[in-house]
């Protein structure tokens, strides 16, 4: 059995890459998406093991210490991060595995699982992403040039990825990144194994 795919789907607030991540798993159910560990207070339609796994700071703390996670990252004065175990046992049992995350903790997955098919989600334009953030309606002028500052910044490390999809139309975005994930499983050297047991039978 072929190891399965890790599939990183990254971009600056505002490209679209939820809202991807979400299509893509409605055309492949089978994929399976991580779940992440948080330090927050769990919201009110947030399930234990379904959305995160909620733990303490001393919790967190000691899972960092003991090296359990493939990434982790401070967002907003609360942390998260994603424990290697349950991603690799998925992984070694054939199933494909997607994330949902921005530049840094893809950087830190593709470190520890060089093997991970990198893709970033580009608006078609800085004045769309501007726009996007704008329509939300959440976002106050401070945060909004925050957010602006740092999707600047994000955009510019768009080198540290495999793919880069555009994302002015989302099932066509979608399309496009279920089209990568078809061709990257595809590849001869995942499959080599498989080719050179079949030649070994008699």
């Amino acid at each position: 059995m072929n190891d399965g795919l890790l599939i990183v789907l990254s971009g600056p607030s505002g490209a679209g890459k939820g809202t991807i991540h979400d299509k893509v798993l409605q055309i492949m159910p089978e994929i399976k998406k991580s779940i992440s560990v948080t330090t927050r207070k769990p919201r009110k339609h947030e399930i234990e093991g379904v959305h995160y796994y909620f733990k303490t700071e001393e919790e967190y703390s000691q899972m960092i210490a003991d090296g359990e996670f493939l990434e982790t990252a401070s967002v907003y004065c609360h942390n998260y991060g994603t424990p290697k175990a349950p991603v690799f046992e998925m992984l070694k049992n054939g199933s494909d595995v997607i994330f949902e995350i921005d530049n840094f903790g893809s950087r830190q997955i593709k470190k520890k699982y060089p093997d991970a098919v990198t893709i970033y989600i580009m608006p078609p334009s800085f004045e769309e992403l501007e726009r996007r953030l704008i329509a939300r309606g959440t976002e106050t002028p401070d945060s909004l040039k925050t957010r602006l500052g740092n999707a600047r910044r994000e955009l510019s490390e768009y080198k540290d990825f495999d793919y880069i999809v555009f994302n002015d139309d989302a099932d066509v975005a979608t399309e496009q990144v279920v089209a990568i994930i078809r061709a990257e499983k595809c590849r001869m050297y995942r499959n080599e194994q498989t080719v050179k047991g079949m030649l070994k039978r008699k």
